[in-house]
């Protein structure tokens, strides 16, 4: 793994010329991580870097995100982008809508696994049980080190006869546990499924995607992007991940797109 501006010179020469399909995790990689899910704040100054690349005419953005869609809407809250909710369970932006048709025992198992853990786990400090509607994520970035070993050992006891039964797929993110549809979908096969409809729509072998992620649900965009586009991976590198390149933190990820719209000004003005 790289770092990324060391490297500057040269992505600069792959993405000038290019439509760029930017796709961006939110928690962790726009916005620092916080102590829960709802404290987490993007700063004003990525927010507008977004704001002023989603008017560009050859980029498109994509953001996916665990959160909810209503969710992840409300923490943007920008136009003519795509939100990716629920890691790509539930997709809305300009000419394009997506949502799984999720069927009613999925509906019963959830509620009764949610309910479980919520009895099992109530006098356990910094448990936090976030119900997104069609998926279920406990989040233990507040829980005591010496409980967090009960916390996973409650929900793994709690979700495996539904998993068994394949009636749950049970996914580990970074101090999170999420119990999601029994659907073979992805971060991966969500940005292929964007980038296929984006080429077949206009711009072909043009299109160069990049993703941005922090966590272990990214990989699987890293994997999928790995010999067609640009992976960054935010954190402390690891041999583990599957990206190209990193960035040290958030900080850094603003940095690259403050760099990447002046690439696209450049661009611009070299057309007039």
């Amino acid at each position: 793994m790289r770092y990324l501006f060391n490297e500057w010179d040269a992505l600069k020469g792959r993405i000038q010329g290019r439509y760029l399909f930017l796709f961006l995790d939110f928690d962790g990689t726009l916005a620092p991580i916080a102590e829960t899910p709802a404290k987490a704040v993007i700063p004003q100054e990525t927010k507008k870097l977004l704001n002023k690349l989603a008017k560009r005419k050859h980029i498109r953005i994509a953001i996916i995100s665990g959160r909810s869609l209503g969710n992840i809407k409300n923490k943007l809250g920008l136009n003519n982008i795509i939100y990716s909710g629920n890691h790509g369970l539930e997709i809305e932006g300009p000419k394009v809508k997506f949502s799984p048709l999720i069927s009613r025992g999925y509906k019963i198992a959830l509620k009764t696994i949610k309910n479980t853990l919520a009895r099992k786990l109530r006098l356990v400090k910094g448990v936090i049980l976030e119900d997104k509607s069609i998926s279920l994520s406990l989040h233990y970035r507040l829980v005591d080190d010496k409980q967090v070993f009960r916390v996973k050992t409650i929900f793994h006891e709690t979700v495996i006869r539904y998993l068994l039964g394949d009636r749950i797929k049970a996914k580990e993110g970074k101090k999170v546990l999420e119990v999601r549809p029994p659907l073979e979908w992805d971060k991966g096969k969500v940005i292929l499924w964007l980038l296929a409809r984006q080429k077949f729509a206009k711009y072909g072998n043009k299109i160069l995607p990049l993703y941005i992620g922090d966590d272990l649900t990214d990989e699987d965009a890293f994997k999928a992007l790995r010999r067609i586009g640009i992976t960054v991976f935010v954190g402390r590198p690891t041999q583990s991940s599957k990206a190209k390149y990193y960035l040290k933190d958030t900080c850094e990820v603003t940095k690259l797109l403050r760099g990447i719209l002046e690439i696209q000004s450049e661009n611009q003005k070299c057309k007039k």
